[in-house]
C-alpha cells in the first residue's frame, strides 16, 4: 500500500482526530469526567483500540486472504461504531458547531480513505492468507506513533467510563436542606460552576428560581423549572423575591491582565452587583437578604498568617477586585436588606474552576508544583459552597463578610500531592515561578503564586459542618477515587482540625 495520496489522507485523518480529542473531548467537552457520558466514552475506547489496530496494519503489514476479510470487518465495524457514537452524542449533549464540523470532515475524509485503499484490499483478498511483514519508510514510523496515541486515549476513556458512576451527583436536593420554607429565589451567574449547582439544589428542593443570563442558551443545561431573563429591566416592580444570590463575574485567570481585562473584571462584578441592587431599590417588596460573592483574593496577597472576618487586607488588584464588589453589594442594607458577602475560596469539583483546567494534563502525569509549592491554598468542595450558601440564608445573625473555605488550608505542594494521590499518578514536573512570571507577569504573582490562609471563623461558630475538611478526601471524593485505595485511608473520617481552639468542622454530615 505505497501510496503517498493515501498515507497523506490518513496523515490529515490523524490531525484531525487529534484536534477532535484534544481541544473538543479532553478541552471544552471534559468528557473523560462528565458522568453524563459514560456510553460514549466507552464508544471512543472501543474505536481507538481498533484505530490502534488499524494503523499498526496498515503501517507494518499487508493481511492476505483471511486475514483481508478479518481487516475489512473492522473497518466495517469501526464505521458502525462511529455511526453509533454520533448518535450517542446528539442524545446526551449538545455538540459546537466546531466539533459538528470537524465529524463531518472526519466522515468525508474517512470515506476518501476506504476509497483509496479498497483496490489493494480487493487484491490481498485474492491472495493465499499470510500476514506479510512489510514497511514504508518514515510512514510506518507515524502509523506507529498514532497507534501508541489512540491506544492510549482508548484505554483512558475505557477508565473513565468505568468511574463515571462515582462522578454521578444526584443528591442535589440535602445541599439546601437547611431551607425549610420554600423560598423565592434571584440567581445572578446562575449558568456557571457554581450557579448551576446552587440551582439545581434549589430546583431539587423545590423553591422558585429566576436566573439572570446574557443568553438564554446558556441556561439550556440548568436544572428546570426555573425562569430566565437576560436583562434586570424585565423583572417588574411587584415582583417577590425572598432571596438575591450574587454570583457574577468574568474569569480572572482566563487571559493576562492587560488593561481592558482588568477594566472587565471589575465591570463583571462590581457593575453587575450595582444593577442589582438597583434592582433591590425599585422593588415594592424587598429581599430578606443579598448573598452577593466575593473571594478570599479579598486579603490580597499573605504569607502564612490565619486570616479571619476580621484581618486587614493588603493591597493589590485582587483587593481591589474584591473590595469594589463588596462595597457595591453593601449598598443594598440602606433598603433593610441583610447582606452577605461571600470570601469564596478555590472551589473544587470537575465541574468547572481550577481543578477543572488540572485534571488532564495530572492523568497524564504532567502534573507538579507552582514555584515553591509554599503559597497557600484556601480551598472549599463546590458542595460545600452551596450548602454553605443556604446555610448563611437560614441563619439570619450571619451578616457582612463570610470566609467561604474549609477548614483546613494547604499549601500548593501539598495540594498537588494530594490531587497525584487521587489520581493514582506522580507530579513531579516543578513550574519555575519565573517562567510564569514572564509568560503571565501579574496573574501569575497574585492568582498562581500567591496565596492565603483564609480560616471560616464565622460559619463555624455558627455550628456549620463541612462535608469536606479535609483536602485528601475531598479530592478522592471529586475524582472517584475508590475508597480505601488511598495507602493508609480509611472510609471514615474523624474530625477536621477547625479553627484555633473552636470547635472542629465534621466531615460527612
Amino acid at each position: 500500500m505505497d501510496n503517498p495520496v493515501l498515507w497523506t489522507l490518513i496523515a490529515v485523518q490523524v490531525a484531525m482526530g487529534a484536534f477532535d480529542t484534544l481541544y473538543h473531548h479532553e478541552g471544552t467537552e471534559r468528557l473523560a469526567w462528565r458522568a453524563s457520558q459514560k456510553n460514549e466514552l466507552r464508544l471512543h475506547g472501543v474505536r481507538n483500540i481498533f484505530y490502534a489496530l488499524i494503523f499498526i496494519c496498515f503501517g507494518w503489514f499487508e493481511p492476505h486472504g483471511a486475514f483481508t476479510i478479518a481487516l475489512a470487518l473492522v473497518l466495517s465495524v469501526e464505521v458502525l461504531i462511529t455511526l453509533w457514537d454520533f448518535v450517542e452524542e446528539d442524545l446526551t449533549r449538545k455538540l459546537p458547531a466546531s466539533e459538528r464540523i470537524n465529524h463531518t470532515l472526519l466522515a468525508l475524509n474517512y470515506g476518501a480513505i476506504l476509497a483509496l485503499a479498497a483496490p489493494h484490499l480487493h487484491d490481498w483478498a485474492l491472495r493465499e492468507s499470510a500476514i506479510v511483514p512489510t514497511h514504508y519508510g518514515w510512514w510506518s514510523g507515524f502509523a506507529s506513533l498514532s497507534a501508541l496515541g489512540v491506544l492510549m486515549f482508548g484505554i483512558r476513556d475505557l477508565l473513565a467510563a468505568a468511574r463515571s458512576d462515582r462522578l454521578s451527583r444526584k443528591d442535589a436536593e440535602r445541599l439546601v436542606a437547611g431551607l425549610t420554607a420554600r423560598k423565592r429565589v434571584l440567581i445572578t451567574g446562575g449558568t456557571g460552576f457554581i450557579g448551576a449547582r446552587l440551582v439545581q439544589a434549589l430546583v431539587a428542593g423545590r423553591h422558585k428560581v429566576t436566573v439572570l443570563t446574557r443568553d438564554k442558551s446558556h441556561a439550556d443545561a440548568l436544572a428546570a423549572p426555573i425562569c430566565v431573563v437576560t436583562d434586570l429591566d424585565q423583572v417588574p416592580d411587584d415582583e417577590r423575591f425572598d432571596i438575591v444570590i450574587n454570583l457574577a463575574g468574568d474569569p480572572v485567570a482566563n487571559a493576562l491582565w492587560s488593561p481592558s481585562k482588568r477594566a472587565e473584571i471589575i465591570k463583571s462584578r462590581a457593575g453587575v452587583t450595582r444593577k442589582l441592587v438597583g434592582l433591590i431599590a425599585r422593588l415594592d417588596t424587598k429581599p430578606e437578604c443579598l448573598v452577593s460573592g466575593s473571594a478570599v483574593g479579598w486579603y490580597g496577597l499573605n504569607d502564612d498568617d490565619d486570616l479571619t472576618e476580621d484581618a486587614a487586607p493588603h493591597d493589590c488588584f485582587v483587593h481591589e477586585v474584591c473590595a469594589g464588589w463588596e462595597q457595591e453589594a453593601e449598598a443594598a442594607r440602606q433598603f433593610g436588606v441583610r447582606v452577605i458577602t461571600l470570601r469564596i475560596g478555590l472551589v473544587l469539583g470537575v465541574e468547572g474552576g481550577m481543578l477543572a483546567r488540572l485534571l488532564t494534563p495530572f492523568e497524564f502525569g504532567l502534573g507538579g508544583p507552582l514555584g515553591r509549592g509554599k503559597h497557600w491554598m484556601s480551598w472549599i468542595a463546590l458542595d460545600d459552597v452551596v450548602r454553605m450558601i443556604a446555610f448563611v440564608i437560614a441563619n439570619r445573625e450571619l451578616t457582612g463578610p463570610v470566609n467561604a473555605t474549609a477548614p483546613n488550608p494547604v499549601t500548593n505542594e501539598v495540594f498537588t500531592r494530594a490531587l497525584a494521590a487521587s489520581l493514582n499518578r506522580l507530579a513531579v514536573l516543578r513550574v519555575p515561578a519565573r517562567l510564569l512570571e514572564l509568560l503571565l507577569g501579574d496573574l501569575a504573582r497574585e492568582a498562581l503564586l500567591g496565596g492565603q490562609k483564609v480560616l471560616p471563623e464565622k460559619v463555624l461558630n455558627a455550628g456549620f459542618h463541612f462535608l469536606h475538611a479535609d483536602v485528601h478526601s475531598c479530592l478522592d471524593a471529586i475524582t472517584g477515587k475508590r475508597p480505601g485505595s488511598r495507602p493508609g485511608a480509611v472510609k471514615h473520617v474523624g474530625r477536621g482540625k477547625g479553627v484555633a481552639g473552636r470547635p472542629p468542622a465534621l466531615q460527612g454530615q
